[in-house]
């Protein structure tokens, strides 16, 4: 008799340790899944970085979106200033060109190196 309520008592206190545990790692999870660093690249199966999000010397940070080749064909920036989005075609030519900063916005369209809209 001595035995099983040995027994039974270590299998308690084992699930009460476990519940507190397995507690506690769930909220380590809950809050752990924000990544936090300088930077951040994702790379394609064949490890070519398709997109790098970086914090560069000015203070800006910067999104581009690179094609299989690993050349840009977007890059969105921000800064203190404002910010930008430039889209660039299969020459890695701009093709769109849009800011927006405290001093006022632009769109620029160009197509075969020339400005067809303009906006200031």
């Amino acid at each position: 008799m001595k035995s099983n309520r040995a027994v039974v008592s270590l299998i308690a206190v084992n699930l009460i340790v476990m519940i507190f545990v397995f507690a506690e790692r769930g909220s380590a999870l809950e809050y752990g899944s924000v990544l936090r660093g300088r930077g951040l690249e994702l790379a394609d199966a064949g490890g070519q970085v398709r997109v790098r999000i970086s914090m560069e010397s000015t203070g800006e940070v910067a999104l581009r979106l690179f094609d299989e080749s690993g050349r840009i064909r977007v890059k969105m920036g921000a800064s203190k200033d404002g910010s930008g989005l430039v889209l660039l075609n299969d020459s890695t030519e701009v093709g769109v060109h849009l800011l927006a900063k405290d001093t006022g916005t632009s769109l620029k369209l160009i197509e075969n190196g020339r400005e067809r809209v303009v906006l200031p």
